[in-house]
Order: structure tokens, then sequence, then C-alpha cells
């Protein structure tokens, strides 16, 4: 018999995983890139930090805005699910416990079987039997929007932090190619985490997060390049 640790997946996690790795990506990515096309528009220091700072800021309040707004309707969809289905218990108990055993038959079980366990689930929480195999909810699953937005916002915080701190340490000479380095230095090793995490090939997640972050900063570099050299024409 194998060890019950072969049995376990790391399934369980992808929310969390997905919204934090998301906000810590995002916070690298979007405070480098605008340090790094605001300092090749040959701008003082000063400006930079400041843009920088803003940005972490105007981010992390985005993040949370939109985190909690999307999860918020996410839990009034299964709140309003939940109501519908007690509504239907409460009318017709006998054809929602029909209904929960042929999806038990569906999924491979034999009728009588089917019927056998589906009345014994509903003896023991019938809002619940079907909150889960009829709607997919499951109770450690549910949305909860001010628990999502606090962890965006903190985790688009903590990744903005790294290129600001590379801002205010390093001279203006070297900015530029330190806040590259430690960026992407710190995108390979978010991208090879998340992907060990949820079960995938370390190497290609962090060469897939470190490809597109690359090229997202090369962008905003050429434009605020180019912004910089109109301005000094003009």
């Amino acid at each position: 018999m194998r060890p019950r640790s072969h049995e376990r997946h790391n399934l369980d996690g992808v929310g969390w995983l997905r919204a934090s790795v998301l906000g810590a990506n995002d916070g690298i990515v979007s405070t480098s890139s605008l340090i790094l096309g605001v300092a090749a528009a040959h701008v003082s220091q000063t400006n930079i930090l400041l843009s920088g700072t803003a940005a972490l800021v105007a981010g992390a309040m985005s993040m949370a805005t939109g985190e909690y707004v999307s999860v918020h309707t996410q839990a009034d969809s299964e709140s309003a699910a939940l109501a519908q289905e007690r509504a239907e218990l409460e009318v017709d108990f006998a054809g929602e416990r029909r209904e929960l055993t042929d999806i038990y038959v569906r999924r491979g079980l034999e009728p009588g079987l089917a019927a056998q366990v589906s009345a014994q689930l509903m003896a023991h929480d019938a809002l619940g039997s079907h909150a889960r195999d009829e709607l997919g909810l499951a109770a450690g699953r549910r949305a909860r929007p001010l628990q999502a937005a606090l962890a965006s916002a903190a985790s688009f915080s903590t990744g903005a932090l790294l290129p600001l701190s590379v801002a205010v340490l390093v001279p203006p000479s070297h900015l530029m190619i330190c806040i590259v380095a430690v960026s992407l230095l710190c995108l390979l090793i978010l991208g090879g985490w998340s992907a060990k995490v949820g079960g995938a090939d370390m190497r290609r997640g962090a060469l897939r997060v470190t490809f597109w972050s690359a090229l997202a900063m090369a962008v905003t570099t050429l434009v605020g390049a180019l912004a910089g050299a109109l301005g000094n024409s003009a």
C-alpha cells in the first residue's frame, strides 16, 4: 500500500497561490517597469522615488479594490445559489434527493447505491450535500472578499518594495541595471516557487514568468527613453 502522502495533491491551495503570485508578480513588474521608464527619461532620483512610491500605493489599492469587488461578486453568486437551493429543499425535498441520486449515478454509482448514499447524506446535511455535489461549493473554498483584498494588497506591496528599495539604495549611475537584475532574479525565484507549490515544472514556470516580465520592462524602458528624447528635443 502506498503511503498516504502520495495521495495528497496541491489543488487545495491553487486559489490563494494564484492570488499571491499575481499580486507579488504585478508589484515587481509594474513598479520596476515604471521606475525603469522614468529613469530612462533622465529625470532626477527624487522624481524616480516619488514615482515608485506612488506606483506602490496606487497599485496596492487597485489590487485590493479589484480583488474585493470580484470576490464579493462571486460570494454574492454563491449566496444566491445557496438560497435558491435551500428554498427548493423546503418545497420538494424528495425531488432534490432524486436529483442528488441522479448526480451520483452519472458519476458511476449503481442506482440503488446512489439512492442510499443520497438519502444518508441528505439526512446528515441536505443543504451541504447539494452545495458540494450539485453546486460545487466546498465549505473551505467559499469566497472571502476582505481576506482576498488584504492578501492582494499585501502581496503587491511586498513585490513593489523590492525595486523601490533598489532605487533608494543604489546610486543613479547603476540604478537601471540593478533594478533589472534584482527584479528578474526575484521573478525567477517567484515563478519557480509557485510552480513547485502548484506541482508544475519549476523550470518552465520560472522561465515563463521571467521572460514576459523582462519583455514588459523592456517595452516600458523604451517608451520612457523615447518620451525623454522627445521632451529634450522640444
